[in-house]
């Protein structure tokens, strides 16, 4: 009997496997998707819009593009399985047609301080080999123009196992490029020894002053009280020359404290290794205050912040240093390897023109190659992991994309539009999380989801073309067209703010007066300089409380509770009413179920299977101790509490016998930002980056300060939601702070009353003040890129 017969509705002599042209989900549970059910065509661009929180990115990332990697890695044997990251399969019911998932995030980029663009990307391995084959004097292979490898050199005795076993003498040599002074990080450090320790004091009194090192219990501070080298109870400062050498630079040395061996080493390397070896940007708020008040850094004097030794530093081509290629903006390179004609390198130096030419046309040719991956910001970082992918042959792959167009200035946004459309047009199904209107605009498909955002959200409201979302009653069908009008009236500045002469990276002299008791927005196309203007130039003690975009921390035991401080006050407050510890009222201390250690749940390691979460029977997943839930406040437990939402615990500790000023403070602050619908006990881990934007915010507006600079606060935001920032900007404004704004969103840009346009270009074709006034004068004079587009967007 023949299987070839099928039925169907598909055109006669067309191929079975020509049907499988959809990626269809159904019942997607995952976080708060409620039981969601998709069609998404293949090979075409479909973006995914909807309020921050609504489940773009649960439906996107933590849906489609898990399972397809998950899938992915199940193809590989055990043992590889091992060593990869472990996958749980998404909460779905089916999942069909899925391709391969390549996905290009907006996470930050290795923070470590070796880091760079050229590491990062590849493109510093093939200019090691080009230097190594054509640069002279010739110094040695690859590794000797790294600044990540050191020279080596060892020598002695080794036995060679070929027949009868003898003993030869041996010398092995490596050398490597890296700056033997700063060990390749461009930078050394001064330690200030009195932000340390207080040499008034003993160890046994408490001496140190460093962050986490105060705890006479703390194994680090017992190491040095029981080394033997010092003194414990003698002040710092009565050590004789002997002790405080062994107590700042001692060797590395095993001791014995408390009967356990312990490594003991001199306080100042210990310092390097713990504190200095990491990027500053990915530490914790405090430590990172305490390296920068203990620590300055200075460009290294022996290789001038190059990282490479001398002899990778004197090998050149056509006069040019490896040194001096990494120094270049992308786009002055890709031209100076375009004049090279060297046939015994041309498939190298094809390779790496088609990788420069990728940084120039994706808009980050103001780059240079030894640009610290760690200060790039979450747009930059995005667009240089879409380089790798933009020469790719492969084909009927799907790519997810994380608001590409964040970071971009409405100029560079259609660039960026045109190579989504590319990857697409190569038989790519592209997906992509957006919320701007000239991004959403392209797409072939769109999924809305919502209605609102968290416990509101998760289903899909809307499936169609853009024509069709224009027409539909959504909250984003409604708010597509939106377009903020010009005020007719602006501020008054109170003040300025003088910058004089700056030159951070790529300003050139700059002479600007920010003006003070207004809200002022810096623009410009990116990399024309606003970061440096705002964030490294404005003079210090300026009263600045400055709300950046680096990620916040947290794992899943932090929740919006811990994260702001809200949690102190509330811990205090049931102490009180119930004459116990504030400790009891903590998951992460004394309360905490003993069962799960306070996480609510039990995790089974299953080696490189995923590991199984399971609700803690004991406490069923309310994190606390029985006995700890007997105790109230205002008629409520403590689980109970952090099961509320920012809305309804505003209500709850705004009057009555639950009356709390100081918690009630915060969670104002909360719901100002557009997070009233957050419980106050949901782990971070499960924010999405608009919100953890927004909770960022929140938290700073308690700071005491008089001028807020915000880089970009409209990451991650719906339109509709923009609208709400505006208002809280304004209410900054009128409640006497003043507000500078690195912005490109023009419904902010309209709302300012003063604008610095930096430009006109980026790079080194930027750095100047290209125009300052107010919007209404921006948008008559046309004058910059910024006013052609923003008198565009206003309709004037």
């Amino acid at each position: 009997m023949s299987s070839a017969k099928r039925t169907g509705t598909r055109a006669p002599g067309a191929h079975a496997a020509d049907g499988h042209d959809l990626i269809r989900v159904h019942g997607a549970r995952e976080n708060n998707l409620k039981d969601v059910s998709v069609e998404i065509p293949k090979r075409r661009l479909t973006v995914f819009t909807g309020v921050s929180g609504s489940g773009k990115s649960s439906l996107v990332f933590n849906t489609i593009a898990a399972e397809s990697q998950r899938l992915i890695n199940e193809t590989y044997s055990a043992f590889v399985q091992g060593f990869m990251p472990t996958l749980a399969r998404p909460e779905v019911d089916v999942l069909d047609g899925l391709t391969t998932a390549i996905i290009v995030d907006q996470q930050r980029m290795g923070a470590d301080p070796r880091s760079t663009v050229g590491t990062a990307t590849d493109v510093n391995a093939m200019l090691r080999i080009l230097f190594s084959r054509l640069g002279d004097p010739h110094i040695g292979p690859p590794s000797a123009y790294s600044f990540n490898t050191a020279s080596v050199r060892a020598s002695g005795a080794i036995t060679v196992e070929r027949g009868n076993k003898k003993a030869v003498k041996a010398t092995f040599r490596r050398t490597g490029g890296m700056c033997t002074n700063c060990e390749g990080r461009g930078t050394v450090s001064d330690i200030d020894l009195t932000q340390l320790y207080d040499d008034t004091k003993s160890l046994a009194e408490g001496a140190f002053t460093i962050p986490g090192w105060k705890s006479d219990s703390q194994w680090t501070v017992q190491v040095y009280a029981q080394s033997g080298f010092v003194d414990p109870d003698k002040p710092i400062r009565e050590y004789t020359e002997r002790q405080l050498r062994d107590f700042l630079y001692g060797d590395p040395v095993k001791v014995k404290v408390n009967g356990v061996n312990l490594t003991y080493e001199g306080l100042i390397p210990k310092i390097q290794k713990s504190f200095l070896s990491k990027d500053k940007e990915a530490m914790q708020p405090h430590i990172r205050a305490f390296v920068e008040r203990a620590v300055t850094f200075t460009t290294c004097p022996e290789c001038d912040g190059t990282r490479l030794s001398e002899g990778a530093r004197s090998s050149r081509i056509r006069k040019t240093s490896i040194a001096d290629a990494c120094a270049m903006e992308i786009r002055d390179l890709a031209q100076w390897v375009r004049e090279l004609d060297e046939p015994s390198v041309a498939p190298l130096l094809t390779a790496l023109r088609d990788t420069l030419d990728s940084f120039v046309e994706i808009g980050l040719g103001y780059l240079s190659l030894d640009r610290p991956a760690g200060t790039l910001s979450g747009g930059e970082a995005q667009r240089v992991k879409m380089i790798r992918h933009l020469g790719s042959s492969l084909t009927d792959t799907t790519y997810v994309f994380d608001e590409p167009t964040v970071g971009l200035h409405p100029h560079d946004i259609q660039r960026m539009n045109d190579l989504l459309l590319r990857l697409r047009d190569k038989g790519n199904t592209v997906l992509v999380v957006e919320h701007k209107p000239e991004a959403i605009a392209i797409a072939d498909h769109v999924v809305d989801l919502g209605p609102g955002a968290g416990t509101e959200g998760g289903a899909v409201c809307f499936e169609g073309t853009v024509e069709e979302l224009r027409a539909a009653d959504t909250v984003t069908g409604r708010h597509l067209d939106d377009r903020a009008s010009l005020k007719e009236s602006v501020r008054e500045a109170t003040g300025a703010l003088e910058i004089r002469g700056a030159r951070t990276h790529n300003l050139q002299d700059v002479d600007v007066d920010v003006p003070l008791g207004v809200l002022c927005v810096v623009t410009g196309v990116a990399g024309s300089g606003k970061s440096s203007l705002v964030h490294g130039s404005l003079p210090a003690g300026a009263d600045v409380v400055s709300v950046d975009q680096s990620p916040i921390k947290g794992s899943r035991r932090s929740n919006p509770a811990t994260y702001t401080g809200l949690l102190e006050p509330i811990r205090k407050a049931f102490a009180k009413a119930n004459g116990v510890k504030p400790a009891l009222f903590s998951a992460n201390s004394e309360g905490a179920c003993p069962t799960c250690n306070g996480a609510g749940v039990v995790y089974t390691d299953l080696a490189m299977m995923a590991g199984v979460a399971t609700p803690c029977e004991d406490c069923e997943g309310k994190r606390f101790q029985p006995a700890v839930l007997e105790y109230r406040f205002g008629g409520r437990d403590i689980s109970e509490v952090l099961a509320m939402s920012v809305a309804r615990a505003e209500e709850f500790f705004g009057a009555g016998e639950a009356r709390l000023p100081a918690a009630h403070r915060i969670l104002g602050r909360l719901a100002d930002v557009g997070l009233g619908y957050l419980t106050l006990g949901q782990p971070l881990t499960t924010l999405s980056g608009g919100e953890r934007q927004r909770l960022k915010l929140a938290t700073h507006m308690g700071d005491k300060g008089g001028v807020y600079v915000l880089d970009e606060p409209t990451s991650g935001l719906h339109l509709a939601d923009v609208e709400q920032l505006l208002g809280l900007l304004d209410r900054l404004v009128d409640a006497g702070k003043s507000v500078v704004v690195v912005e490109h969103h023009q419904a902010v840009m309209a709302h300012a009353d003063w604008i610095i346009d930096l430009g006109p270009g980026a790079g080194h074709d930027g750095g100047r003040v290209v125009f300052e006034g107010t919007p209404a004068h921006l948008v008559a004079g046309r004058s910059t890129l910024t006013g052609q587009h923003l008198a565009a967007y206003v309709g004037a």
